[in-house]
């Protein structure tokens, strides 16, 4: 559980012999109670929502149940990371805690990181956030002072990030080598799943949903969409985005990489094969689609997750 790790690793730097300071982390909440998180683990803060500030304030990842909406929550918890941006605290989050500051406003317009799994959340709550599915840490504006971070483990990347800054480099070298953390150049698109397209009533972009579902690696498929629909092209383009949150180009070359992931996890077909079966003629472009999707090779993608099927 993240506020447990970012107690225990922050707790820890400053006792290296070249640290410039040391950190104290407090566990703070609305309510001193203990109370049972979400994982079931008995959690019992240390101090209240009180007058007193800190230089720091971390918001740990957030438990939001399937089609929750944070409407109405967490607003005295939002007073209070308000009193901190105004008195120039550093405010970051790990995790899903990214929804707090989304929801308070505070990263309109800014870049942002949170768990990949939020970007439907994003997407149609806070579409004034740019959000960054692919990022581990994302400096979100207020002259550095507002620092989100992605990925359930992305707690350990935001503590060698807060220790390097006030403790020094070499102090966050240390860290990392004692607790075995740290080096996720790659970020978080090797995880991460295609969106869900948004719940819609369009029956016409409904039906050439189902019909690209078992055509998607068919040539042009953008085109036969269109004549599907009986939409001008524009029109058909307009609606497809409205109802799906995604370009139908978009949405054909994310339903082709899933398949390619699924592929290359269960097979041990050759990749210029697969490209052929999603539907690309030209491997060396599939390459370079697959990489910019997920951030890794589908080389590196087969070697990682093949390697851990069979060793599960």
């Amino acid at each position: 559980m993240a506020s447990y790790g970012l107690h225990e690793v922050l707790g820890e730097a400053g006792r290296g012999p070249n640290a410039s300071h040391s950190l104290r982390p407090t566990l703070v909440a609305a309510k001193t109670d203990a109370y049972e998180a979400g994982d079931r683990l008995r959690v019992t803060p240390q101090r209240g929502l009180d007058g007193r500030t800190a230089d720091i304030v971390i918001i740990c990842d957030i438990h939001l149940d399937p089609g929750m909406s944070p409407e109405g929550r967490w607003q005295e918890e939002i007073g209070w990371v308000r009193q901190h941006i105004e008195a120039d605290a550093l405010v970051c989050s790990a995790c899903s805690g990214a929804v707090l500051l989304a929801e308070a406003g505070l990263l309109d317009g800014a870049e942002a990181a949170s768990h990949w799994i939020m970007a439907d959340l994003f997407r149609d709550r806070y579409p004034a956030v740019k959000f960054r599915s692919e990022r581990i840490l994302c400096d979100s504006g207020r002259a550095g002072r507002l620092i989100t971070t992605g990925g359930a483990s992305s707690w350990q990347d935001l503590a060698l990030y807060l220790i390097g800054r006030f403790c020094g480099a070499e102090e966050a070298a240390r860290i990392a080598r004692l607790f075995v953390i740290g080096d996720r150049r790659e970020g978080q698109l090797p995880f991460a799943a295609m969106a869900r397209p948004r719940q819609h009533g369009n029956a016409a972009i409904a039906d050439v949903q189902t019909w690209l579902a078992d055509n998607y690696a068919s040539p042009n498929p953008v085109t036969a969409m269109v004549v599907r629909s009986g939409m001008a092209e524009r029109t058909f383009k307009r609606q497809f985005k409205a109802a799906t949150g995604y370009a139908p180009v978009d949405y054909v070359q994310a339903m082709r990489i899933e398949e390619a992931k699924q592929m290359l996890e269960t097979e041990p077909t050759a990749i210029e094969d697969i490209a052929v079966a999603v539907g690309y003629e030209d491997p060396t472009f599939f390459r370079k689609l697959f990489r910019r999707h997920v951030g890794v090779t589908p080389a590196q993608y087969r070697q990682r997750n093949r390697l851990r099927t069979l060793g599960d």
